[in-house]
């Protein structure tokens, strides 16, 4: 991403639309969005999130390891609580999305998912 400009750059509009397409309660990686766009990869895609991305549901495009974007995992929890994404509980006892139950392939229209989130 060149210059920074008044307008937002094409690709940060790309991956803020795609942000915006991921149904409550499931979410994509960082690498997800760029490999669904066909550009980029996940480090464009968190660079485009990190300066852009609070006026999209941002807590549905995560790190592959499920756990919550560090600084604002608080926020982060109370929206996947809120839409009843997937969690998981680590030995730890922390709070992670469990991946393989909320991960949207960008294809399902409406995603049933069973029950047992926490």
């Amino acid at each position: 991403m060149g210059g920074m400009s008044e307008e937002l750059p094409a690709y940060a509009e790309r991956v803020l639309e795609a942000a915006e397409r991921i149904p409550p309660g499931r979410v994509m990686t960082y690498g997800d969005v760029a490999e669904w766009l066909g550009e980029g990869g996940p480090r464009q895609v968190g660079r485009v999130m990190a300066l852009y991305g609070g006026a999209v549901p941002w807590w549905r495009v995560v790190r592959a390891d499920g756990r919550p974007l560090p600084g604002s995992e608080v926020r982060a929890l109370e929206h996947y609580r809120t839409e009843a994404t997937p969690l998981r509980l680590t030995a730890g006892g922390e709070a992670r999305l469990n991946m393989p139950r909320a991960r949207w392939d960008g294809r399902e229209q409406s995603a049933a998912r069973d029950e047992g989130h926490i």
